[in-house]
């Protein structure tokens, strides 16, 4: 039976000839900061797990919170079509986050430093293409097909905003007023749970971390005959609540990618490698000499990154079939959207022109710019590609969410076709790595944008909001958002980065210095004890020491290696102090297929035993991407994760079981787990632990001495922190925060026999 695609009559919640305050300067204001601070924390979450939450309910949420609170001390109350402004302007960050954390770090990897100006316009240019370039499908998408495309998201972030709305809203809807209402003390029950959450996220967290409190990674090495097999976990609340959120059966498959990776590869390569005389490429030193990290860096990430480019493409080839009928259906809306216009409130968009005059004028921007290295044929590619997956990006959040996005698998297929056109053309070298780069890179940000801006839309198609003042939102909301996530990326960089001796990893090497015409400096904690410039050296072999950036003295004797604190090897400083380093899994993925396409610097083999990791969970029934994202990533990483996903599983398991949630199917008992209080506590942990673990981060830089006091205090003093049980009494907090966890995602009966959320 064919579709009904017939455009379906939809009542919106506010009628389209109703005034309400709409995109007031403090709706524009609030989403612009929320964005901010929701694209900061997921900047922070990509490049720990390479992964990003939905931000567009918790946002809802605190506007509504904080636009409450403002009345309370004189404010004026704000009206639904403000709460979705601010929602729709706060959406932007955590998508741009996403698009920058999975791409721009691969800068640091190919062996280019991170330069402002050039992660900042990747950015801005890719968040504003990808919003113009959805705004004229908004018609087909979001009105036409209403009934067929029904943004999960986008329509639970709606009813959020409907049960908070005020009475001006309720009278401007045409609905009762009452005084109290259920809707209202619910929208209050909400509030409280998310900020309780954030508190305790970052209370947690600073005090795990800043204090020194407790160990943050427990674990425990094998020894014969699991020899170099080990176990750990990052007891932090931030994994805690996005395993909660993506739920038991995506995190319980990342956490057995890294349970193969630990528990098999590693001992297996340790077996069978303990007593080779010879170094086995591309190993720098005997496997009987390292331990577990080392194998996994040298060998164990080149099988993981295998796994993940097959996982995406395979994902990317599953959904084809639904990419072809989002493409057709784009374009021939495309047309038909131009063409419409409207005076009702509801049915206004930014005019065509001014989307095509925006759209050119980026791409012009594009080529020209100096950072980008770009050219004619890239520019070319980031309006083909980009346009498509754009459309696609948006087709999908429609039918299956924001959150089961294929976007890394597009940028991976860009990246991919990009490359090969330019080993057609002859275009290698280190030259045309930042080129192929910033096409992947715009592209991904403007395919997670696109989704972004679609879901925003339905959400504001619901409520009634002008789909035009929603736009302007977005794109303010993107542009500021990009403008501090270059800097902040930068900075988590320099606070994990560690500036070795030369003499430690590459002895007696020296370079004629006087071909040297770029300076640099220490920067971050390690800058207080040494003031001096020097000149930077990209060594590119592995001859006489690691390939990587050093900084040179005048007489060309090398000073230091600079081992960057995005997926860099080095955790521990000169003076012993221990660094976090960021994995930033899917950026690692985007530099091997830039290298191995264009250089064929791969070590192709263990890249294969990946692909067929993944190949073989395809052919068993098991979706390959998500165990493959947790054969790269380090277990201490994914089995928090997993934790989080078994307290979903315990908690839905239990509150099915309840009368009004027995009669419910499948489909509605998911819908009913996702606008849980357990997911507002876990939205809530991942703001708060994220936020800490950026500021921390960012002011290690500063109180140096604060945290080295601490760390000694803590060494000598605390038996949670150091000592013969200490990886056992660290564990005592985190279960505090995950029975909370489990406490308040449960559901209670109430004194009338109705079942309500626990609060």
């Amino acid at each position: 039976m064919a579709k009904d695609v017939t455009p379906s009559v939809m009542k919106p919640y506010i009628p389209a000839d109703a005034t309400l305050p709409e995109m007031t300067f403090r709706a524009l204001f609030m989403g612009v900061i929320l964005g901010m601070v929701f694209g900061a924390s997921s900047l922070y979450l990509v490049l720990k797990v390479g992964l990003t939450v939905s931000a567009s309910i918790p946002v809802a949420v605190i506007a509504i919170t904080l636009f409450g609170l403002a009345k309370k001390v004189g404010g004026k109350d704000s009206s639904i079509l403000e709460n979705s402004i601010t929602q729709t302007a706060g959406s932007a960050g955590e998508s741009l986050a996403f698009g920058l954390g999975v791409t721009m770090p691969a800068i640091l990897i190919l062996g280019f430093d991170l330069e402002i100006s050039r992660v900042m316009l990747v950015g801005i240019l890719g968040g504003l293409l990808g919003i113009l370039m959805m705004i004229p499908m908004r018609r087909t998408m979001i009105v036409d097909q209403h009934k067929e495309l029904k943004f999960p998201e986008g329509t639970a972030c709606a009813e959020v905003l409907k049960a908070a709305a005020t009475e001006e809203s309720r009278i401007a809807a045409g609905e009762s007023i009452e005084k109290d209402s259920v809707a209202a003390l619910d929208a209050k029950r909400r509030a409280k749970i998310i900020f309780g959450g954030f508190a305790v996220g970052l209370l947690y967290k600073v005090f795990n971390i800043s204090f020194k409190g407790w160990k943050d990674t427990p674990g425990v090495e094998f020894g014969a005959p699991l020899k170099a097999g080990s176990i750990g976990a990052e007891i932090s609340p931030e994994l805690l609540g996005v395993g909660y959120i993506i739920g038991p059966r995506i995190a319980a498959t990342m956490a057995a990618g890294g349970v193969l990776s630990y528990l098999m590869l590693i001992p297996m390569i340790k077996f069978f490698g303990d007593s080779l005389t010879t170094v086995l490429a591309p190993g720098t030193k005997l496997i009987s000499e390292m331990g577990a990290d080392d194998i996994r860096s040298a060998y164990v990430l080149y099988i993981g990154a295998g796994a993940v480019a097959a996982g995406g493409l395979i994902s990317l080839a599953r959904a084809m079939p639904m990419i072809w009928r989002s493409l057709s259906a784009g374009l021939k809306g495309l047309g038909k959207g131009a063409k419409v216009t409207s005076t009702l409130r509801t049915d206004q968009d930014i005019p065509l022109k001014w989307v095509i005059i925006g759209c050119l004028s980026i791409i012009a921007v594009i080529t020209f710019a100096t950072p980008l290295h770009m050219n004619f044929l890239g520019a070319l590619l980031i309006l083909v590609f980009g346009f498509l997956f754009a459309t696609v990006s948006s087709r999908l959040t429609g039918e299956i969410g924001s959150s089961s996005n294929p976007i890394s698998g597009m940028a991976v297929a860009t990246l991919l076709f990009t490359c090969l056109i330019f080993l057609i053309m002859g275009w290698t070298g280190g030259r045309y790595y930042v080129t192929a780069l910033s096409v992947g890179a715009i592209v991904c940000i403007a395919a997670s944008n696109a989704g972004t801006t679609s879901q925003d839309l339905k959400t504001g198609y619901l409520v009634g909001a002008t789909p035009r003042l929603q736009q302007y939102a977005i794109l303010a909301g993107a542009l500021s958002s990009a403008l501090i996530l270059g800097p902040i990326l930068l900075k988590l960089n320099d606070a994990s980065t560690v500036y070795v001796p030369a003499a430690q990893v590459a002895p007696g090497l020296t370079v004629d210095a006087s071909t040297l015409t770029v300076t640099g400096e220490l920067h971050g904690p390690q800058a207080d004890t040494d003031h001096n410039t020097y000149k930077v050296w990209q060594k590119t072999d592995t001859v006489g020491g690691p390939a990587g950036k050093y900084f040179v003295k005048d007489d060309g004797q090398l000073a230091y290696l600079v081992d960057p604190g995005i997926n860099g090897h080095y955790s521990k400083r000169p003076d012993g102090s221990e660094v976090k380093k960021y994995d930033a899994p899917k950026a690692v993925l985007m530099s091997y297929i830039i290298k191995g396409i264009l250089d064929q610097q791969l070590p192709w083999t263990l890249v294969l035993f990946g692909v067929m990791i993944a190949v073989v969970l395809e052919m068993a029934g098991i979706a390959s991407l998500a165990f493959s994202v947790g054969v790269y990533l380090p277990l201490s990483s994914t089995l928090p994760i997993f934790v989080g996903g078994l307290v979903r599983w315990l908690a839905d398991r239990r509150n099915n079981k309840l009368e009004h949630n027995a009669r419910l199917n499948d489909e509605e008992r998911q819908l009913a787990g996702d606008r849980s209080s357990g997911v507002l506590l876990a939205s809530g942990y991942i703001a708060g632990g994220a936020l800490a673990g950026i500021i921390i981060a960012i002011t290690a830089g500063v109180l140096t001495h604060f945290d080295q006091m601490m760390a000694d205090w803590a060494e000598h003093g605390n038996p949670f922190y150091a000592g013969l049980h200490s990886d056992a009494l660290s564990l005592l907090p985190y279960a505090v925060i995950i029975v909370l966890l489990y406490v308040v995602a449960r559901e209670k009966k109430s004194a009338s026999g109705a079942d309500s959320p626990q609060a």
